[in-house]
């Protein structure tokens, strides 16, 4: 038999959906992979109802439904104060994850490198390898997750033709200030690198935090790819509705890329969203604000156990610190909490460059009964230590 590509050989599986499927095994709370166990708001159930009996069950326009995309454009406009043209600026892709791909296969030739943050969403690596490119990474350090400038301007120095950016960062919770991304744009420009920003967290940020588009910023909006989705804003992580906003010269080859991958993102649900796009700023606003509370539960239980965690400034996760257990692999403490535990982590391992084993991620999107539930098992925590 013939052998698989060696690229394929470089990364592993998810580790986030294994630990979903662990979850499912062992009948735990998942508080591994990021999707809410609640609804989505009234207005897109109903919008979403409508559209499937007003028949666009067809392929939409390869790049996006035009209602979207002029939506799209309102929406960007609204909270960047930034021009947006839904004709040449804007791809609709099946979620983040197929606009990360699409922004990265866009401008990186294999034997480029591409920069990284780490800890880091885990796809970033897998979608730089299967470019052909070589991830670089610039370690965040806990518990603050600061960088250091001089190693970030070591790896814009080194060549790289592309930057991540994940912010509000997802495992952090970190939440990048003004003048951090004004570091990081500054080398953008002085190195002449591309900017790809993950962006899917841009409207849970909890004050006094403020989600700066770095795209705004002097300079950096012709070399900036903006990637975002609505699976998070609407709790409609199935929906895989996501999309890039760059310059038309740079979307001009995105669509190209998007076309190939998968054609475009369903027709109905692409519709349906609509409504969700032109719902009012005190929307997005309360959705901030039912995060918040959700996050205080969980760490409300967190301060119980005693267990050191870094207090997110934004998105819905939270890395806590299992070093005090001792255990010699977070992965293998991951596997032990869900089943004895009955809550399911994501080993923190899976998110670093290397060499990291001290921490797990938990994900608060979920009702309040779940938090709770989860809450009273982790408190079983301070009283029990797994074999090492």
């Amino acid at each position: 038999m013939p052998r698989t590509s060696r690229r394929t050989a470089l990364f592993a599986e998810s580790m986030i959906r294994e630990m979903t499927r662990v979850a499912q095994r062992h009948g735990a709370i998942n508080l591994a992979q990021g999707f809410p166990d609640f609804d989505p708001p009234r207005e897109l159930l109903e919008a979403g109802r409508a559209e499937m009996d007003a028949g666009h069950h067809q392929y939409a326009i390869t790049w996006g439904a035009p209602p979207l995309r002029i939506a799209l454009a309102e929406k960007l406009n609204r909270f960047t104060g930034m021009p947006v043209d839904p004709e040449s600026q804007l791809v609709v892709t099946c979620g983040a994850t197929e606009a990360m791909m699409v922004a990265m296969m866009t401008v990186c030739d294999p034997g480029d490198s591409v920069g990284l943050f780490s800890p880091f969403y885990e796809n970033y690596g897998a979608d730089a390898i299967l470019c052909g490119a070589r991830p670089v990474h610039v370690p965040l350090n806990p518990p603050d997750y600061s960088f250091d400038p001089a190693e970030l301007r070591r790896v814009f120095a080194g060549g790289i033709k592309a930057f991540v950016l994940c912010n509000p960062s997802n495992p952090t919770g970190k939440v990048f200030t003004a003048e951090e991304l004004g570091q990081i744009a500054a080398l953008a420009e002085e190195f002449d690198v591309f900017v790809i920003t993950d962006e899917v967290y841009e409207h849970i940020v909890y004050p006094p935090h403020k989600h700066t588009y770095i795209s705004t910023l002097p300079g950096m909006a012709e070399r900036t790819l903006m990637c975002s989705s609505l699976s998070k804003t609407f709790s409609i992580t199935g929906w895989r509705l996501g999309y890039v906003f760059a310059p038309a010269a740079i979307i001009a080859q995105a669509r190209k890329v998007h076309d190939f991958l998968t054609v475009g993102a369903a027709a109905p649900l692409q519709h349906a969203v609509v409504a969700g796009l032109r719902m009012p700023t005190s929307y997005y606003e309360g959705l901030a604000g039912e995060y918040a509370a959700r996050r205080d539960i969980l760490l409300g239980y967190l301060d119980r156990t005693g267990l050191s965690y870094t207090r997110p400034q934004g998105a819905y996760y939270v890395m806590v610190d299992i070093s005090p257990f001792g255990y010699a692999s977070d992965v293998a403490f991951a596997h032990w909490m869900t089943e004895k535990v009955g809550v399911a982590p994501v080993p923190g391992s899976s998110f670093f460059a290397g060499g990291e084993n001290r921490y797990i991620r938990l994900n608060f999107a979920k009702r309040e009964v779940t938090l709770r539930e989860a809450g009273e098992r982790l408190l079983t925590l301070s009283l029990q230590k797994p074999e090492t």
